[in-house]
């Protein structure tokens, strides 16, 4: 049986092309049909690639930050019933850089030690004359790392100059770490530029007194949860508040397309959730179709599909309208940046006990600043306005959310 290919994933329409991120597996490398092989990169989402049988790794193409298209050849796969005891010496290496060429001869001496390295660590040890005896692995089974190699350096950098004075060994101690940025970290950046040079944006505040709320879910948060499987948070309100704000301000569910105004007649919400790779805005569809239950579930899943690196781009598509929790991180106030095509975004923040006045009296109570960011070119003060006084009332009085009045 022949070799089988390994290939990029076919990406979405909107994704041009995407980048190698991790291999996990190197040339020689036995592999279990569906564990994973590579990782690729895209904008929105890393899409993970298995083996489609048992075998083993015959040689690797494309290497880690190699931009790639769909369907693109990124290795090759030897199938156990055509590896059979394939070793690492027979694997084919034709396709091979000369790096890795010089890497393989550098290592013939210590290949015992040697095996277990990735190419990128192989290439790092020729480049800087390093004997890989002289490394301690922290990796899995006392494989070593990228970090590994690069502490050796910087302690190798610190004992040329430890005889030096007090001053140069300072100097030797300080270092800079270059990275390259993440397809996703590049695309967040070009679409935060984008909503600054392309919309007039334009900041409006408030705060809510989030006693009622509070009080709703000591009183029910139990029986919620016991009900839908799920903590009753403060998102579900957030996003019902939303959902009925947007109905009495279309312009603020509406987007610019050139010289047109579309208005949406569905609520669409994405959602801002910080991940181990970035920021991302999963997308809750049809969110006024939802009760309070199916919102809080959705959110769980989202939000552990994001931690997890799971998210697809379907459910990073669409979306009318941002809401942005800061206060999650202890924010106390932000003015944040809209989401293009999406006309305005709400930040909330965190809930702190302050002193208000409340029928001529002063009291304590748990307030919590409200922004929205909007662009001026399609709402004006008074929607933009009415649109958060809307959320105000309607999150210091949940019953009217109920009644949607």
């Amino acid at each position: 049986m022949s070799s089988i290919d390994i290939l990029t994933p076919v990406l979405p329409e909107s994704v041009a092309d995407a980048t190698v991120a991790t291999w996990h597996k190197k040339a020689g490398d036995t592999v279990a049909r569906d564990e994973i092989i590579v990782e690729i990169e895209t904008d929105k989402v890393v899409l993970e690639v298995p083996a489609s049988e048992d075998g083993v790794v015959e040689a690797i193409l494309q290497e880690e930050g190699a931009t790639v298209i769909s369907s693109q050849l990124l290795g090759k796969l030897l199938p156990v019933s055509a590896a059979g005891t394939v070793t690492k010496d027979t694997v084919n290496t034709a396709e091979s850089t000369p790096a890795e060429r010089q890497s393989a001869v550098l290592s013939t001496e210590h290949s015992d030690a040697n095996d277990n390295l990735s190419p990128s660590v192989r290439r790092l040890l020729a480049e800087n004359n390093i004997d890989s005896s002289d490394i301690k692995g922290s990796g899995v089974g006392g494989r070593i790392t990228r970090e590994d190699v690069d502490a050796h350096l910087s302690k190798q950098a610190s004992t040329v100059h430890k005889e030096g004075t007090d001053s140069s060994v300072a100097l030797a101690n300080r270092s800079d770490k270059r990275v390259p940025m993440t397809r996703l970290r590049k695309r967040i950046a070009e679409r935060l530029l984008d909503a600054k040079n392309n919309t007039a944006m334009l900041t409006t505040f408030n705060e809510v007194d989030m006693s009622p709320i509070m009080q709703l879910r000591k009183n029910y948060g139990e029986k919620f949860e016991k009900r839908n499987n799920v903590r009753l948070g403060f998102m579900s309100f957030y996003i019902k508040a939303v959902v009925e704000a947007l109905k009495r301000y279309p312009e603020v569910n509406a987007s610019i397309d050139g010289e047109d105004i579309v208005y949406h007649n569905y609520f669409d919400i994405s959602i801002a959730v910080s991940t181990p790779r970035g920021l991302v805005t999963p997308v809750l569809k049809n969110c006024d179709k939802l009760s309070m239950g199916e919102i809080e579930q959705q959110i769980k899943e989202l939000a552990e599909k994001g931690r997890d690196g799971k998210l697809t781009v379907e459910d990073l598509t669409g979306g009318n309208f941002t809401i942005t929790n800061g206060g999650v991180f202890g924010s106390l106030m932000s003015t944040p940046i809209i989401n293009p095509p999406q006309s305005a975004i709400l930040g909330m923040h965190a809930i702190k006990d302050r002193p208000i006045a409340l029928d001529g009296q002063v009291v304590i109570r748990p307030m919590m600043y409200l922004a929205l960011s909007y662009d001026h070119r399609l709402i004006d003060g008074r929607e933009s306005v009415g649109f958060l006084v809307t959320i105000k009332e309607l999150l210091e009085d949940p019953t009217r959310i109920l009644l949607e009045i």
